[in-house]
């Protein structure tokens, strides 16, 4: 498995719109059951493992994406490009980018469970 770390910043807007925002074009197509498919406005790239958005304060978000291989990692870029575009009314700004293998992986029953707050 391997993982892209990202850190934006959001130049206007607020977090809990974003996130709504991200969860019905993006999030949802992840969920077996998300059933948000029908609204989104981007492809999800295909061996997403799972991802997490997790906000940092100052207008920022990181993302933590796990891919099944370095291959579906690599050639999920113009993917994230494509979800950052459908962003274009919150001004999001990538500004740093961390991608390697996953080392070391353990998750609870917890993790399976949909987070929207």
């Amino acid at each position: 498995m391997h993982a892209f770390i990202r850190r934006y910043r959001m130049g206007t807007g607020s977090i809990d719109d974003l996130m709504r925002t991200v969860n019905r074009q993006f999030a949802n197509q992840l969920s077996a059951g998300g059933g948000g498919a029908s609204e989104a406005s981007v492809q999800v790239p295909a061996g997403i493992v799972s991802y997490q958005a997790i906000a940092t304060g100052d207008d920022t978000i990181v993302t933590v994406t796990i891919f099944e291989t370095e291959e579906a990692c690599r050639h999920a870029e113009q993917g994230a490009r494509d979800i950052r575009l459908s962003l274009a009314e919150f001004q999001v700004e990538e500004t740093h980018t961390f991608t390697g293998e996953v080392m070391l992986s353990r998750a609870s029953e917890a993790l399976l469970t949909p987070i929207m707050r």
